[in-house]
C-alpha cells in the first residue's frame, strides 16, 4: 500500500481553517505576477502552489497582475505571462490587474489621511532614507509628518491632478519611526510617476506601492490565503496594518521559502541584463530558466509540475541541483517521446559485402508505448555513423568499431570492421566493413555475440538538419553569491550548433515542439525557429540521469 504523502504547512492551515468553519465558500488564492519580464522556475513552482491548493480544497484561483509600475511594465510580458500558465495547465478564475483598483486604491489613501494616518511629504528620497535610521538607531520624524489632514488631503488631490513633478512629494503613512520593524517608520504609500501605463494610459501620474496595492488588492478580492516568497515575511506586520486601520476584509498572508537553481539565476534583474546586453539571444533562449526558454528546450509541462511537487513546500531557503530538474524531464520524456535516428558528427561507414540495393527495416517508436506503434527505416550499403563510434586503435573495452571489432547497427545488422580511410590531414573519412546477413535484428541465427550497438542513417536517404546543443548558463553552482559581476561566471560554451547533422527520413516532417529521443544521444525539441526547409532540434537533456545515480550512492533512493 502506498504510504500517504504529508501535508505541508500551507496545506495544514487549509486544512485547519476548513475545519474551523472559517471559509464555508471555499477558499481563494492569487497568483499576482509583475508584468516586468518573462516567469522563471521559481514562478512556475509558485504557480503550482497557488493553482494546486485551490484544487485540492476545491477552491479557486485568481490571476492579478500586480502592475503599478508604469515605467517597467509590457503588454507582451502581460500575454507571455498567461501564455505560461495555461502551457502549465492551469485555468485561473478571474483576471484581474492592480490597476483595475486605483481609483478604489486612491479612495483608502484619503481615507487614511482622513483618519490621520496619512501625510504628504516633500523630502527627497534621500533625506527620508536618512531620517529612517537603522536597527539600533531609531528614525527621526519628517518635518511634513504634522500637516493636518485637510493640508494632506489638498495636497494629495493635487499629486493625482498632476500639479507636482516627479520626486517632488511621496504620501506616507503614519506609524511609528522607532518600530523595531524598519518597514512601519511611515513607509511610503504613493510616489510621482509621469508615465504611460500599458492599461490607464496618461489617467494617473501617481502610483501605489507594492505594500500599499498588494493587501488591499487581496482584501478586494477577498483573498483566504495570500502565499508569498519568504523575503515577504518582513512586511506582513504592514499588510495587516493597513487593512485593520482600513476596516477592510481580513486577508491573511503567508509565506514559503523560494527554492533557487544551480547553475542560474532566478532574479528578474539579472536576467533582464542578460537579454539587453545580448549575452542570450532573447528571454525564451533555451539556455534561460524562463519558463518559455524551459519549453522552447523541451522541457514538459508535466516534468514542470512533478519539479514543483519533488522540491515541495518549506520555511527555509535552499538551492536545488539543476540535476533534479533534469531527472524530471527525462523521466517524463521517457514516457512520451518517439525514438529516432540521427547521427551529429558523421563519418561514412561502407558495408562492402552489402548489395547495391536498399532495404526497408521496421522499428518501434518507442518501446514505453506500445500504442505509438512502428515506422521504417531505409538501410543501404553506405551509412553515416557517429566519429566517435571508430578509433584507429581501440583500446580492450571499447565495443564499438575499430578494424577486426563487431558491432550491431541498431535495429539492423552485425558488422565487422575492416579498414578505413584518411584524408591528407589524417582525418577518418571512411570506414569499410562487413555484415552478416543471418544477423539482422529479431531474425539473429548467427550466433554471434557483441556488446555493443551504435545508431546509423542511411546516406541515400538521410535529411539534413542543424541541432544546438546546450550546456549549463554558468560555470559555477550559486553565480550570485559569488563575487564580481555574475556575468562574469558566464560560460562561453552553454549553446554549440551543428549545422550538418543527418537524420532519419522520418524526422522530416517533424513538428515545432515535438519531442524526440535521438538514441544514445538524448531527448530533442523542434525548435521555434525551424522550418520546413530548415529543420532545428534543441538538445532538451542527455540520457545519462546523474542525479538519480548521486542520490542512489548517497543512500537516498
Amino acid at each position: 500500500m502506498q504510504e500517504e504523502k504529508s501535508l505541508n504547512f500551507l496545506e495544514e492551515i487549509i486544512e485547519n481553517d476548513l475545519a474551523a468553519g472559517k471559509y464555508p465558500d471555499g477558499i481563494q488564492t492569487r497568483f499576482p505576477p509583475e508584468p516586468n519580464g518573462y516567469l522563471h522556475i521559481g514562478h512556475a513552482s509558485s504557480i503550482c502552489l497557488n493553482f494546486g491548493l485551490a484544487t485540492k480544497y476545491k477552491g479557486k484561483c485568481n490571476l492579478r497582475f500586480d502592475d503599478t509600475n508604469p515605467s517597467t511594465e509590457e503588454t507582451e510580458y502581460v500575454e507571455n505571462i498567461k501564455q505560461d500558465i495555461a502551457w502549465l495547465g492551469f485555468t485561473w478564475d478571474k483576471e484581474f490587474y492592480a490597476s483595475d483598483y486605483f481609483e478604489q486604491i486612491y479612495h483608502f489613501a484619503l481615507a487614511l489621511i482622513e483618519k490621520g494616518l496619512a501625510y504628504v511629504d516633500d523630502s527627497s528620497a534621500e533625506e527620508i532614507a536618512a531620517m529612517k535610521g537603522n536597527l539600533q538607531t531609531p528614525g527621526k520624524n519628517s518635518p511634513y509628518r504634522d500637516r493636518s489632514i485637510s493640508e494632506n488631503k489638498e495636497l494629495f488631490e493635487a499629486m493625482r491632478a498632476g500639479t507636482f513633478a516627479d520626486g517632488e512629494k511621496v504620501l506616507r503613512a503614519k506609524i511609528d519611526m522607532a518600530h523595531p520593524n524598519l518597514l512601519l517608520r511611515d513607509p511610503i504609500m504613493y510616489r510621482i510617476k509621469h508615465a504611460h501605463h500599458h492599461r490607464t494610459g496618461n489617467a494617473w501620474c501617481i502610483y501605489p506601492m507594492y505594500d500599499f496595492a498588494h493587501g488591499q488588492s487581496d482584501s478586494i478580492e477577498h483573498i483566504t490565503h495570500s502565499i508569498c516568497t519568504l523575503e515577504f515575511i518582513h512586511h506582513r506586520p504592514l499588510y495587516n496594518w493597513f487593512i485593520e486601520q482600513l476596516g477592510i476584509y481580513p486577508s491573511h498572508q503567508y509565506e514559503f521559502a523560494r527554492r533557487n537553481l544551480t547553475y542560474t539565476v532566478m532574479s528578474k534583474r539579472k536576467l533582464l541584463q542578460l537579454v539587453t546586453e545580448g549575452h542570450v539571444a532573447a528571454w525564451d533562449d533555451p539556455r534561460m530558466p524562463t519558463i518559455s526558454g524551459m519549453r522552447r528546450r523541451g522541457y514538459t509541462a508535466k516534468a514542470l509540475r512533478n519539479f514543483a511537487d519533488t522540491i515541495g513546500v518549506a520555511k527555509r531557503e535552499n538551492i536545488v541541483d539543476i540535476g533534479l530538474l533534469e531527472f524530471c524531464v527525462r523521466e517524463d520524456l521517457n514516457k512520451i517521446a518517439q525514438r529516432r535516428m540521427a547521427v551529429l558528427d558523421p563519418i561514412k561507414l561502407i558495408i562492402t559485402n552489402y548489395p547495391e540495393t536498399e532495404e526497408f527495416l521496421t522499428a518501434e517508436n518507442n518501446p514505453e508505448d506500445a500504442d505509438t506503434g512502428h515506422r521504417t527505416i531505409p538501410f543501404t550499403k553506405e551509412l553515416w555513423i557517429e566519429r566517435d563510434d571508430f578509433m584507429e586503435a581501440p583500446p580492450k573495452k571499447f565495443f564499438r568499431l575499430g578494424v577486426g571489432l563487431k558491432v550491431r547497427l541498431k535495429h539492423a545488422y552485425i558488422v565487422e570492421c575492416t579498414d578505413y580511410k584518411k584524408d591528407a590531414n589524417g582525418n577518418i573519412t571512411e570506414v569499410h566493413a562487413t555484415y552478416f546477413p543471418e544477423s539482422k535484428s529479431g531474425q539473429d541465427t548467427s550466433g554471434i555475440n557483441v556488446k555493443g550497438t551504435i545508431h546509423w542513417v542511411s546516406t541515400q536517404h538521410a535529411q539534413t538538419a542543424t541541432v544546438h546543443l546546450y550546456d549549463r548558463l554558468f560555470k559555477v553552482e550559486d553565480p550570485s553569491s559569488e563575487e564580481g559581476d555574475f556575468k562574469s561566471y558566464l560560460n562561453e560554451h552553454s549553446k554549440t550548433e551543428l549545422h550538418t547533422v543527418y537524420i532519419e527520413p522520418a524526422l522530416a516532417t517533424a513538428k515545432v515542439g515535438e519531442h524526440f529521443q535521438f538514441l544514445r544521444l538524448g531527448y530533442f525539441c523542434v525548435d521555434t525557429k525551424s522550418t520546413a526547409s530548415q529543420l532545428i532540434f534543441n538538445k532538451t537533456v542527455g540520457l545519462k540521469d546523474s542525479w538519480a545515480k548521486e542520490q542512489k550512492n548517497n543512500g537516498l533512493n
